[in-house]
Order: C-alpha cells, then structure tokens, then sequence
C-alpha cells in the first residue's frame, strides 16, 4: 500500500517541485514548434521554396522567413533589445539561406526561453503598443509560429510531402 501511494503522489509532488512550470511548459512547446517548423524548412525540396498555393499568399519561402523574422521581433522585446530586424523574409530566397536565418532566428529566440522564469515572466514590456506579461510575449511567439507551421503543413501536403507533426514516432531500439 505504501508503494501505491508513492506512485500515485511522486508525479504531482514532482510538479510542484518545479520552480518555473509555466515557462517551462512554454519552454517545451517553443521547441515542439521549432523543431516542426525547422523540419518543414529541411524537407521542402529546393525548387519548392517559391510555390504558392495560390497568387494571394507568401511562397513556402516566404513563409519560413516571415517566421524567421517574427523570432527577433517577438524574442527581441522579451531581451528588452532592438529588434535586429533582418528582413528575412525581404532579402532571402534560397533553401540555404533561409535555414541559415532560421537557425539563427532560433538560436536568438533560445536566449529568451532559456532565461525565462515564472517571477520574471509577469514582468510587462510593450507588445504592438500595449502593456503584455514577457511569458505572453513568447506565448504569442509560439501561437504565430504555430500558425504558420499550419500553412507550411498545407503547402507541403499539397506536394505530396509529409509534415514532421505527421511523421511515425521513432520506435525505441531492441536493448541488446
């Protein structure tokens, strides 16, 4: 009986152990997204970077470095730094080059989850011209990158290429 009641109370104690659940859960989804959206960039064939479903939309390029740029501006106010402001998405149109930015885009962006905390994260810094919690700014970062890996899933799909959400779980290797 005492054995149960370990198993049963070990994960929820273990939950309120953590000092920062609320910016590590933003933490965990920021690098879900990374990983998907960075995923798209890699698997999208080259000569594929300036289709558009349609005349009224980016290219797939484009789309990957509206979010690159997004990254700076969003991370960049959570830093309290100027916004670097590349212009990804203006200057870059080659599958290398935009992962390129991408990464470092990432890469700036890491700065801002990796430093977040819960106490630091209800700090209010100006966001399109309004008071906004820093943990919502990344919070934003997350839902704009989200959105746009929705676009990159559709342009991909419509290639006949499977998205990296879509793709089967590694399967765990046999221990030997």
């Amino acid at each position: 009986m005492r054995t149960l009641l370990i198993c049963l109370l070990a994960p929820a104690a273990i939950a309120l152990a953590q000092d920062n659940p609320l910016s590590a859960f933003n933490k965990r989804g920021y690098g879900q997204l990374k990983v998907w959206v960075l995923g798209s960039a890699e698997k999208m064939p080259e000569e594929n970077y300036d289709f558009k479903p349609t005349d009224a939309v980016r290219s797939f390029g484009q789309v990957v470095g509206h979010v690159a740029d997004a990254q700076y501006l969003f991370c960049s106010v959570v830093l309290g730094e100027k916004n670097p402001a590349p212009k990804i998405e203006q200057t870059k149109t080659s599958k290398a080059d935009l992962i390129t930015a991408l990464k470092d885009a990432f890469a700036y962006c890491d700065k801002a989850y990796d430093g977040m905390t819960d106490a630091a994260g209800v700090e209010k810094v100006k966001l399109f011209g309004g008071d906004t919690p820093r943990l919502s700014v990344l919070t934003v970062n997350c839902m704009h990158s989200a959105e746009h890996y929705g676009n990159l899933v559709v342009y991909m799909r419509l290639k006949n290429i499977v998205p990296p959400s879509s793709e089967p779980a590694p399967q765990p290797q046999p221990k030997k």
